[in-house]
Order: C-alpha cells, then structure tokens, then sequence
C-alpha cells in the first residue's frame, strides 16, 4: 500500500497526516505556525514529516499552503499570509532535510482534489471547489483533470471583477467577488445589517461582548442557526454574490458541480440556499440549459491535507 504525507500550511497552525489510497488519514499531529515564518516554518514541517514519517512508509510528502506556486510546483511566488518564503525553492530545501520527493501545491487546489477524488465531488468530471474562509479560494476540475492554468497560478475565483471601483482588496485590485463573498465580507455585511436595524441588533451583539468588532464567523453562524434576522440577512447578502460568481463561471467554464468549502460553510443551506437561488436567477439561457447544483465539502479541515497528499502520490 502506497502511503504518503500531507501537510496543510494555515496562518497559525501546520497540520499534518499519513493518508492512504483511499483518502484515509491513518495518523495526524499538528504544530502551530512560527510567526517569523521563513526557515523556522520550513523546519517546522520538516520536523512534523519526520515525526510521521518514523512510523509509516511513506513515498512522497505534498506540502499545501495558500498563494501562487510556481508552474513547477516547486517554489512559491506570493503567499498572503506567511513571511519569509516568496521566491524560495521549498521542494528542495524540504528533500534534503526529510529524503522524500516533496510536492508544493495551492490550498483551494489541493482541498478541490481531495474532494474530487474522496468526497462530494467523487461523481462529477467537471467541477469548481469555492473555499468560503477569510478570503474566497478556488480550484477547478476540468475532465477529472486539476486545471493550474498556463502558469500554475489559475482558478483564482475569488479576484474575478464583483463591482467596479468597490471595496479594496487585499491583491491590491477594487472590486473582487472576495470583497463581497468570503468570510471577512460576511462580517462586514452583518455590520450593516446591525447599522440599519439597531433596534434588532441586542441579540447579536451580545454573542460578540456587546460590540461589532467582537463578532464572529462562528457567532453570525450560530445566531443565524438560531433564527436571529440580522444574521440570516448578513448570510443571505453573501450567499446572493456567491451565487453570482458561481453564474459567471457557469457561462465561462460549463461545470457540473460547485463544491463550497472553508469555515463559513457551517451555516449551510442559510448560506447556501440564496446562493443557489441567485445562481439560477442569473446563468445564461436560464431554463434551456442544464444547471450545475451547488454542494457542501464533505472533508471538511481535511480536504487540502488529503487531497496534497493524493497529488505527491501521483
């Protein structure tokens, strides 16, 4: 049995596990991630691979972290949230501490895969994985086949054009679908929602010791889990443009399936409902087409870590 290492690169944690051909994890540790980033980050998973790696026999290591990847898969370009690593060749610095073959691959791209082969996207050819966490992620499927694009960098959803000329985003472009369907947009809707109706917002507030700026993902969730109107309204205004995006990449790109991931997925169908709806308001030809359906992950924290594993395998 052919046995490989993910290891999946967060913000503030390294996850790592020993997964089977089957997508199963037979053994995982974590460690978190060193604020300096760099070469302390790079030991860091050296050191986690090695302590799987003394007990199983593992033939490859596939390293997952956000950002862009060169098309080599061997170096990473521009990473949004960890110092110290852009334009540094990671595969070769990890071979030489650890003696396996290392594979480098994007976040969204690697929980896509994971999904396609072991979870909701198992019966699709073509499929779109949207990661809903901070930002908004992407990978694409395309005939069973992980699409990176002419440079390793594609599928990058999330800074397709929402509105011109609207809110900053973080990749230094106006407007992006991230600003207005991704965790962070989810936040600043519910604070709008709460600007408008204040006289509903006591409720809310209170999940986030009384204040705007202590609310969460987690809280908005909850509230609306529980029935509460200004939160159901916050998700109902994010699902609204994810359900946009996901019309715009049906006319470009004829998927049979968009998987949603990532932590805002817990709301579910109160996420996931207006998002349907306002995609089947808004594909072309409406009615005289097949529609994609929209689906939640299955893995859940574990897709890009299965799926990075399943790709150095291959």
């Amino acid at each position: 049995m052919s046995l490989a290492l993910g290891i999946d690169v967060g913000g503030t944690k390294v996850l790592g596990g020993v997964v089977d051909p089957s997508g199963k994890i037979l053994k995982s540790a974590r460690k978190q991630t060193p604020n300096e980033g760099g070469s302390a980050l790079t030991e860091t998973i050296a050191g986690l691979a090695r302590e799987l790696i003394s007990e199983f026999d593992v033939s490859a290591v596939g390293v997952s972290a956000a950002g862009f990847i060169s098309s080599d898969r061997k170096t990473m370009l521009a990473t949004p949230n960890i110092v110290g690593w852009n334009g540094v060749d990671l595969t070769e610095q990890l071979e030489r501490k650890i003696a396996r073959r290392v594979v480098l691959e994007n976040d969204a791209n690697s929980a896509a895969w994971g999904e396609k082969k072991f979870g909701a996207g198992k019966d699709f050819h073509t499929v779109i994985m949207l990661t809903v966490g901070t930002g908004l992620g992407g990978g694409l499927i395309v005939n069973d086949q992980l699409y990176r694009g002419a440079y390793g960098i594609g599928a990058e959803f999330g800074h397709t054009r929402a509105v011109p000329n609207g809110h900053l985003c973080g990749c230094g472009v106006r407007g992006c679908f991230e600003q207005y369907a991704s965790g962070n947009a989810l936040l600043r809707h519910a604070r709008e929602a709460i600007a408008a109706s204040p006289g509903l917002a006591r409720s809310l507030l209170s999940r986030g010791n009384s204040s705007i700026e202590g609310l969460t993902g987690k809280h908005l969730s909850d509230a609306a889990s529980d029935g509460d109107s200004l939160a159901i309204a916050a998700f109902n205004t994010t699902g609204k443009w994810l359900g946009a995006l996901c019309a715009s990449l049906v006319a470009a790109l004829d998927p049979q399936a968009f998987i949603v991931g990532g932590g805002v997925i817990d709301a579910g169908d109160i996420l996931l409902d207006p998002a349907r709806q306002a995609m089947n308001d808004l594909i072309p030809f409406t009615g005289k087409r097949p529609a994609p359906v929209i689906v939640p992950a299955l893995l859940g924290n574990d897709a890009g870590l299965v799926g990075v594993a399943d790709l150095a395998r291959s």
